[in-house]
């Protein structure tokens, strides 16, 4: 039996790679695990409020492991935290991970070299399938996710804190993968055959301008 951690930032590609896995007969999910900006208690890169995380793995009844980075990490100070996590999860019993990955392959080659060291094996369970069947999939399904983060070169304003459904899809421009898989746009899913609950959540006033994307908050409802 396999034991795995899955990779988890709350957006759709970790979500279906973690329903994959879920699925299958010879694995135990034991934990996720996310990378945290400890300045602002946000996701990296995402920009998701630590809250929302928990929330969210609350309603998916797995615990949340979270790897607590500074402000601006170097190269070193990120590879150094996330390997001592997975030592950490490989002292646990965790025999694998779970990435979420689909055809970047500098990615892929990295998560891999930070395994060297360590006798965790990677599963990257979306690896290289087209991005249009995984979105379909993804909705057939019946999840349910947010655009709150955004490449304003590429992506309009307009889809920012909206539901990434099949209407929003259709209306993406031509040159937008519609898994944002070139770095287009992140999301957050807040409902889906996993969950045992929606999360409350609402849309904040806060529209941030970072230094390459586009944030709009998303805070807990009621």
């Amino acid at each position: 039996m396999k034991r795995v951690a899955v990779s988890h930032s709350g957006g759709k590609d970790s979500m279906l790679a973690l329903h994959r896995i879920m699925q299958r007969d010879d694995v135990i999910v034991d934990c996720l695990i996310t990378t945290v900006n400890e300045a602002y208690n946000r996701t990296s890169v995402h920009g998701n409020r630590e809250e929302l995380l928990e929330m969210q793995s609350e309603a998916l009844n797995l615990p949340l492991q979270k790897i607590y980075l500074p402000e601006s990490p170097s190269n070193e100070q990120y590879n150094e935290a996330m390997i001592n996590a997975l030592k950490e999860a490989e002292a646990d019993g965790v025999t694998h991970i779970v990435y979420g990955d689909i055809n970047l392959a500098d990615v892929k080659a990295f998560r891999e070299q930070q395994l060297g060291g360590i006798d965790l094996e990677a599963i990257f369970p979306l690896w290289q399938e087209p991005t249009n069947e995984l979105i379909e999939e993804f909705l057939q399904l019946g999840y349910q996710t947010l655009i709150t983060t955004i490449d304003p070169s590429r992506v309009p304003d307009k889809f920012l804190g909206a539901y990434l459904d099949r209407e929003t899809i259709s209306e993406l421009p031509n040159h937008v993968d519609v898994c944002g898989e070139n770095g287009e746009f992140h999301t957050f899913v807040v409902d889906g055959p996993l969950f045992k609950e929606s999360l409350p959540i609402k849309l904040g006033d806060d529209v941030v301008e970072g230094d390459f994307y586009t944030y709009r908050d998303v805070i807990r409802g009621t």
